[in-house]
């Protein structure tokens, strides 16, 4: 684990005399930041001896309830364990109202005990680790689709896409439509500024397949860990300028049952040490490799989907026609199948994986799609024949649909306890089976309009 160098820290001082705050964060197992404000005479101590955050930082539901079963709880005390900075996260939050900082940390190895292990982050880097050591070098880029809301909710207390700057709330899809995204321009605005702000590579806003969804897409990098830190960064970074506009960035993955959801596409390929792409061909289908890629990806998907879809409403974005994948599937250049091999250059070949909700964590999501694919490598695994056309209509092999089965199926896994480790698969868990078990005891309005009258 590399952390930053204090020369980082000292340089951001002397450059913004003005931050008086610094909000220091971690990434907890849902993807929820979680931390606290520190005073700027606070920064270089960090730098030099870490900083200390409970145990139970890292046993949270989305709620930000304990959950004891983790065992980073009451069993160790809720020790402090020491978090380090990570290089380039020091930067500002420009959407704040006064100058603030933001630094990103992760569990030290050994001073973290005993909550490192179940630090997200660490997950992947022993990922990218293994894969490396095979000379797999794993390039990234992050895509996540979100809904701009109304803080207000409507009429009936429910949420309701943001009112454009005409004055006008949308209500048709109206995908690729650019005066959507000129209508949204002073957020646009702020927002590519804010990411030019904190080093992130943002390129091009769609208007999304719903009224108030966009997507902006991250540019690719060699370092999958930098690309998979940078579409976390982004996606803080988006819920503050929306903030900041009266607005809410939801990254639900389906908000509105008939709308479109909001997923998580993580593309991917892997390089040689001098960064060449080894899935390039002149084949549509790319090289061995990228297939073998496909298959161990399509091998894991079900022991992985609680990691890709880890809440109760991830899956309902599994619908027939959607644009949201159904089945173990693959092809080129067809959005209709889980696992896509855009079109393009040779030098570009690469594979989108289409399943994650937006609400997965990226690091979480990252780790399960590379650990698949060194699998399909060590073991040549086969994907079978691309789909070509329809493939809602061709599935043969569905995903489940529901949440206690793809607990159950990532609880039973062994190919995960390897890949992942068994200590996060215990913390990770025990805080999904926690929150699987609240959700099933709440009584709410669709029980009460379904079944009071008549059941």
């Amino acid at each position: 684990m590399h952390f930053a160098d204090i020369q980082e820290a000292r340089d951001f001082l002397a450059q913004h005399p003005e931050v008086r705050s610094l909000e220091l964060f971690l990434i907890d197992a849902n993807g929820v930041p979680r931390g606290k404000l520190l005073h700027r005479d606070e920064l270089l101590a960090i730098y030099e001896n870490g900083r200390p955050l409970p145990s139970s930082i890292l046993a949270l539901t989305i709620q930000g309830e304990d959950v004891e079963d983790t065992g980073l709880v009451w069993e160790v005390a809720d020790a402090d364990c020491w978090t380090y900075p990570l290089p380039g996260s020091l930067c500002l939050q420009p959407w704040r109202a006064t100058p603030t900082g933001q630094l990103q940390v992760s569990m030290h190895p050994s001073q973290g005990l005993p909550a490192s292990p179940a630090d997200p982050r660490h997950v992947l880097v022993k990922v990218i680790d293994a894969l490396k050591a095979d000379g797999y070098h794993p390039v990234m880029a992050v895509e996540l689709e979100f809904y701009l809301l109304d803080k207000a909710r409507d009429a009936n207390g429910r949420p309701q896409p943001a009112v454009q700057m005409n004055g006008v709330r949308p209500q048709a899809p109206q995908v690729y439509g650019v005066l959507e995204l000129e209508q949204q321009q002073a957020f646009l605005d702020d927002l590519y500024a804010a990411c030019e702000a904190q080093g992130l590579p943002v390129r091009t806003a769609i208007s999304e397949y719903a009224p108030g969804q966009l997507e902006l897409t991250l540019e690719h990098r060699f370092d999958a860990l930098q690309a998979v830190d940078e579409g976390v960064r982004y996606k803080r970074l988006v819920k503050g300028v929306a903030n900041k506009h009266g607005l809410q960035a939801c990254f639900m993955a389906k908000p509105f049952g008939d709308l479109a959801g909001s997923g998580l596409h993580m593309h991917v390929s892997l390089a040689d040490a001098d960064g060449n792409n080894l899935y390039a061909s002149d084949d549509p289908q790319g090289t061995p490799l990228l297939r073998h890629s496909i298959g161990g990806m399509l091998a894991t998907l079900l022991d992985a989907l609680a990691i890709f879809c880890p809440n109760a409403n991830s899956f309902r974005r599994f619908q027939a026609n959607s644009y949201a994948p159904l089945a173990k599937s693959w092809g080129v250049n067809n959005r209709t199948v889980s696992l896509r091999v855009p079109g393009g250059p040779a030098h570009s070949r690469h594979i989108e994986h289409r399943i994650c909700g937006a609400d997965a964590n990226p690091y979480l999501a990252a780790a399960a799609i590379l650990a698949g694919i060194h699998l399909g490598i060590r073991e040549q695994l086969d994907p079978g024949a691309p789909i070509t056309g329809n493939g809602y209509a061709q599935a043969s092999e569905f995903l489940p649909t529901d949440w206690l089965t793809a607990l159950r199926a990532l609880e039973q896994s062994a190919w995960a306890k390897e890949a992942l480790g068994e200590e996060f698969l215990k913390v990770f868990l025990a805080i999904k089976q926690t929150e699987y078990r609240q959700f099933m005891a709440e009584v709410g309005e669709q029980d009460w309009r379904w079944y009071l009258t008549h059941a």
